[in-house]
Formats: structure tokens, sequence, C-alpha cells
């Protein structure tokens, strides 16, 4: 063989081989695509859950249906209707009572009936009034009841009815029509004929039961901003208490500091020159304050979250399961999440928790912002929770369930993927020790928890729920407000109530109180309430008598009453508050889940206002009662618009009975003071600003339940750490070499406003 043939031989062999090292590093490069496992499923027997399910868009429609053939009354579209006619107002589930439940879930009981709970304003009677109808069996309707009066204990007044949209239309259409009666004033003060105006609405609505007189606050109104930092000065009161929408009337008009009788009154003071007027340009739409788009081009991505193997938890129609935990997940359109029969490795620990209301109440020296105590409940906080954004509201690879309501109108909404599901690797340990003495090793587990999240946007704010499941047993649940501030016109002495945020905007002080209820089944129905807490005793040293020791001990008291249990808010709580069941552990201790409150409250609104007793639950920052099927809400969606005779008052709850091996209630309160600031431009962040509570094991086991976690790690000085065998962190190059299969992204959170 000729000298030439070997090198060229010898160039072909290397061109492979060089071939053949692209090709290895390419595919080092392009990982392999994750391979997903079935998640571990639970032993829990298919479909109880449903009991409590969200009745389904179908079942929305057949309720209508039912409803417009069986009353014998004329409905309206609740879209469409006038004061003075009836509609349908809403449709949500009927939950059934506790005792049919655990009987068919626990027992041999029959499954309780599925049934609606209907809500209508009765407008074309006599007497007008709201009306709430049991309708039932599901899916196929063939009765229905009057409840109302067992409920409320009579009916409930026309004027408690919330505003509906068509309401709030023609109130705009008789502000723009009073605006037009003051067009040089309007020229000169915003540059504007009143059309690039918008409003914001107030509540309560006037200062006695039966009023429905309102404050209307008018902002400039640039698109792709909130126009919530743009106020012009000018308010509006409209009554629109009356059935005939052409008898509403403006009362009063308020322009920097001043009243006047009618926007033609403001007119005439202008032009006589009497009046003094701040100057306001229309807002450029590139520099309006509040603008949220990015000042800067996109960097390069941040880290990703992702399930190498596939999620690790369970969705199925209306139960979550996850390494223990067993969660039926649903929404109430006005007061938002609800969960039940939430149980930890097989053990019911928790019957309902749900959340109730959320009050937000402002300062101001204009008469807007002043009077306003919004009970979001009644705007819709499960209704107003839309699409979220993937991959920034939650994580890209999240489980994304779409929610269904039916509130002011015949056919059903669907609010798609609004509500996430998601197991959150917190870069934290749950627990975790490095020895370094006697025997070197190292123990830990990753704090991985299961969230829950769902997003509500009420006008301004937009409060995020979060519902946590942990390893250790625990149940976390927290709330995060962001979103833009509400703003009032700065002028006077406007810094007595916030902060200048802007040339003439001032961010108005308010207070956030969230009010949840936790039904806790600690090892059965029949639980008590235990408090313990640290004091000092002072005792002669045993083993040098002529000194003294301050030896501190446990105080342990058992609350027999619901007044011992009602908890005043800024009133020092014991540290250790547990329901505990008769049942002791392995070392005679009761088993008990404890309450532990993150919260940091703005001041309750004083007894002695005449609205108090509508948010009376925001005296306590715990109230323990007994559960009684009559009292399965701490406030009414009817508060709102009459807070001064309120349908429902949580005070009248406490009344001293006994709680000793009863089934309890816990009614939880947290919240914050906000005064805003100039951080607060363009949006509110939720750093700071999340508060909750904790439901804790405390000798409900014998020994910390994540123990038989999978992903515990244990390895010692003796031990090869990089074997995958003994360390399951060792696995994690292998195991996590693959890339994840991203669906695209899709947000369709506008089509259904």
């Amino acid at each position: 063989m000729s000298l030439k043939t070997v090198l060229i031989l010898l160039g072909l062999a290397l061109a492979t081989i060089f071939a053949l090292v692209c090709v290895l590093l390419t595919r080092e490069r392009t990982p392999r695509s994750c391979q997903h496992l079935p998640p571990e499923q639970e032993d829990m027997e298919d479909g109880q859950s449903l009991v409590f399910a969200d009745l389904t868009a179908e079942e929305m429609s057949q309720v209508v249906r039912y409803l417009q053939g069986q009353l014998g009354v004329p409905l309206v579209e609740a879209s469409r209707a006038k004061p003075s006619e009836n509609c349908i107002a809403s449709v949500d589930l009927q939950v059934p009572a506790k005792a049919e439940v655990l009987r068919f879930l626990d027992g041999a009981g029959a499954r309780p009936p599925r049934e609606a709970l209907a809500v209508l304003y009765f407008g074309k009677q006599p007497e007008p009034n709201v009306t709430e109808y049991v309708v039932g069996p599901l899916p196929t309707p063939a009765y229905h009841r009057d409840v109302t009066v067992q409920k409320y204990g009579g009916k409930v007044p026309y004027h408690r009815r919330p505003v509906t949209g068509k309401e709030y239309a023609d109130i705009n259409a008789l502000i723009q029509r009073e605006l037009k009666k003051a067009p040089r004033f309007l020229t000169a003060c915003c540059e504007s004929d009143g059309t690039n105006l918008v409003t914001l609405t107030t509540a309560p609505r006037g200062f006695k039961s039966g009023d429905r007189i309102t404050w209307f606050v008018l902002f400039h109104n640039v698109a792709g901003t909130g126009y919530y930092l743009s106020p012009v000065g000018l308010e509006v009161l409209v009554d629109h208490g009356d059935l005939h929408v052409s008898r509403w009337r403006l009362h009063q008009v308020f322009y920097n500091g001043r009243y006047f009788a009618s926007t033609g009154d403001l007119e005439q003071e202008f032009v006589a020159g009497m009046l003094e007027v701040v100057r306001l340009k229309q807002p450029k739409a590139d520099a309006v304050l509040g603008l949220m788009k990015p000042r800067r081009p996109p960097g390069s991505p941040g880290p990703l979250q992702f399930e190498p193997q596939g999620p690790r938890y369970s969705v199925r129609n209306n139960r979550v399961t996850f390494q223990g935990w067993s969660i039926a997940f649903g929404m109430n359109p006005n007061t938002g999440p609800r969960f039940f029969d939430i149980r930890y490795r097989g053990e019911r620990i928790v019957y309902e928790l749900s959340l109730q209301e959320a009050l937000a109440l402002y300062g101001s020296n204009c008469p807007g912002s002043m009077s306003t105590r919004y009970l979001d409940g009644s705007f819709g906080i499960g209704r107003f929770a839309y699409e979220l954004v993937r991959g920034l509201d939650c994580p890209y690879t999240a489980t994304y369930v779409d929610r269904h309501y039916l509130a002011e109108t015949d056919t059903p909404k669907t609010n798609q993927n609004s509500l996430c599901i998601f197991e959150h690797d917190s870069a934290l340990p749950l627990r975790r020790h490095f020895s370094d003495s006697q025997s070197f090793y190292y123990g830990g587990l990753r704090k991985n928890t299961l969230v829950i999240r769902t997003i509500s946007t009420l006008i301004n704010y937009d409060y995020i729920w979060d519902f946590m499941f942990h390893g250790s047993g625990a149940v976390e649940v927290r709330v995060h407000a962001t979103g833009y501030i509400s703003s009032s016109f700065f002028h006077g002495q406007g810094t007595r109530y916030g902060n200048r945020v802007g040339p003439h905007t001032l961010g108005t002080m308010h207070l956030h109180h969230i009010h949840y209820k936790v039904d806790l089944d600690v090892d059965g129905q029949l639980n008590s309430l235990e408090t313990q807490d640290m004091e000092y005793e002072f005792v002669k040293d045993p083993w040098s008598a002529q000194n003294t020791i301050e030896r501190p001990y446990l105080r342990r008291e058992r609350l027999e009453k619901e007044d011992e249990a009602a908890f005043p808010l800024h009133v020092p709580m014991p540290r250790y508050l547990s329901f505990v069941s008769p049942n002791p552990n392995k070392w005679e201790h009761p088993r008990s889940y404890r309450i532990q409150i993150i919260s940091f409250p703005g001041k309750h609104l004083p007894t002695s206002s005449s609205m108090e007793r509508s948010v009376s639950w925001g005296r306590y920052q715990l109230a323990v009662t007994r559960r009684k099927e009559e009292e399965p809400t701490s406030t009414s969606v009817y508060n709102q618009n009459d807070p001064w005779t309120p349908t429902v008052a949580f005070a009248d709850f406490i009344n001293n009975e006994t709680i000793t091996n009863e089934d309890l209630v816990a009614w939880i309160t947290v919240g914050f003071l906000h005064v805003p600031c100039a951080e607060d431009i363009p949006n509110t962040v939720t750093v700071g600003n999340g508060v909750g509570f904790f439901l804790r094991p405390y000798n409900y086991f014998n020994e910390d339940p994540s123990v038989d976690s999978p992903d515990s790690v244990y390895f010692s000085s003796e031990q090869d750490v990089g074997a995958s065998g003994a360390n399951p962190l060792a696995c994690l190059s292998s195991a996590a070499a693959c890339a994840p299969r991203l669906p695209p992204f899709h947000f369709g959170g506008f089509l259904n406003l």
C-alpha cells in the first residue's frame, strides 16, 4: 500500500472520529424530552369529592330553564333588566349539610341530592325584594323552595341587592348627561368634553338603611394603563334608589375641596371666575402615571421550575392528591376559593376552609374615598378571578383549571385557566442537620409544597390567594395584595391621609382585612380549645440554695366558652392555641392542630360606627364558635349596600355557648395597613404585603410525618455521597438531564370582558 493511500485512509478516519464527536456533543447540548411518570394514586373512593363540586355550565343552564318555566313571573336577563323588573342574579352550588355529607363520606349514608342556590331580584312586585331558592335535584330540577326567611329571618329588602352592570351603565349615562352642563369648566380643568373621563364607584351608598346614593370619582382615561392614578378632582353623588331610572338624580358635586348642588352650579361658578381650577392636561399614553409597559428589552430567561418526570400530584375532577394529601377544591362566585374534606394520610383534618370576605377601608379629604368601605364579596371575589398568565402568575408547567359561574346573565360564563395547581420547591430545607461531633453525617428534606392558587382582580386591586399543603402535615393560607392603589385628587391637607405620589395624585391610606372560615375536625368532629403560653417562676436554685433562678414554665388552659375564645384584634393572644381531640397520641398528649396567625392589621372600625356590625368579624383576630348549619358564613353580599342593618352580623354568632368537646369553627382575620408611597407606582408589590395563617400539627402525630417522605436525604462520612443509590441528590444530574415539554404560550383572559 502506497504512502498516499495510507494518508488518505488516515484522513478519512480522523474525519469520521471528528463527526462522531460532534454528534455526541450535539446530543449533550440537546437533551432528551422529559418522560412523565403517572403520579401515585390515593385510595379514596373515586367520585366522593363530587359532593362538593362546583356546578357545571350545563347544570347552571338547567336551573335557569327550570326557573323560567316554573316561577310564573316574567324574568328579564339580568344584563338587560331594569330595577323595576325581575331577573336571575346568580346561580351557585348549594353545599349540602355537613351531617348528610359525613354520613355519605364516612358511613353508609346516601349521596346527598345535588342542589343549586339561585338568587333572584324581584323588582316587579308590590314589595320588591331579593329571594333565594334552593333548586334540585340536579341535573334535572324538579323542585324549588324559598329559603330566604329560613336563612335571614325575613325577606331581604330590595335596596340591599348588589349593583349590577346594567345599573352602573345607566348611572354612567346619567353622569355623562350631567357633565354636558359644564362644558367650559371641563375644557379648562381636564381638556375634556367628559367622554374621556371614567368613573369609579364607592361603597357603601348613603348613611342609613334604604339609601342607594353613591359617590363616583372621575379620572382621566388612558388606554393601556390604570386610570386609578389620574383623578381630575371631580366627584359626583348620584341617587339611584328609585325603581325607575328616569327618576335618578345627580345629588351633589365636589371639585377641588368645594361642594356644589349641580354641574350647572359648578359651571356658573367657573364662568363667574369664582372657582379655583387646577388645569390638567390629558395624559399621554407613553408618559402617564402608572404605565406598566417594559422600559427595557427582554433579558435572558430566569430560572425555570419543571418536573423531570411529570407532576407528582394528581388532579381528578375537583380533587387533588399529593403525597398523602387529599383536597376537594371549588370557587364561590362571591366569596372566592373554598376547600372541603382536607385529609392527610387518610384522616380528615379540615372539613371546610373558605374565604369569607375582604374589606378595604379608605381615608381621604375627598368624599368618595373618605366614605369607602369596600366589601369585595358583594362585587364577586370568585367571579373576577380571571385567567392566570402562565409562567408569571403561576409556574409555566402548573396545572390550570377552568371555573364556571353564572352571574348577571342567563348564560354561564367560563374563566379559563383561572385556578392553578403546582408543586413548589421553596429552595429551603423543610428540616436538616449537619453533624460535626461524635459522628459525621447530614440529613435533610427539601421543602416541597403543593400550592393551589387563584387571583382576583377587584377593580384596582389584585389579590393572590394561596393555599399550601406541606409535607409536615401543615396547611398554610396566605394572601398577597398587588395591583394599583386607589387615589384621590391631591388638595389641601391631603398628606394627613396618605402620601403624594404624582403631581395631583394622593395615595390614600387604607386597610385590608381578610376573613376566613376554618372548620377543623381534628381526629373527629368533637374538639376543644387549648391555649399554652410561657410564664416565669422564681425558685431557689436546687443545687445552690442561696441563689434563685428564673425558670420558664408552660401555662396550659382549656377555654370553655365562646366569649373566652373571641380574641380582640390588637390584644395579645396566647402564642399556642390548638384544637384538641379527646384522644391522645403515643406520648399521652391530646392530638391537636395549632392555629398560628401571621398578620399586622390596621385598626378595626370603631364599634360606635353605625355600620360596624356589618363587619363585626373584624373585631377579632380569632374567634372560635360552635359550628351551626344556620351560621354558614360570617357575612353576606347584602351587607355592602345596607351595612346599617346587616343581613348577617358575625357578632351574633358569639353568645357564650360551651365549646368543650363540640364541633368547632375557627374564624380568622388577617390584614395590614397600607399607606401608599412613591414605590407603589406603578403597582403595589407583593413584597411585605402578604399575610395569612398556618394550621400545624401539634402532638397530632407521634413524630414528624415527613420522615416517611421519599425525598429524604441522608449520608454519612463513611458513604460514597456520589452514589445514586445512597443519595438521591446524586441522581439529579441524570434524572433531570432532559428538556421540559413546555406548551405554547396562550392567553384568552380578555375574551369574557
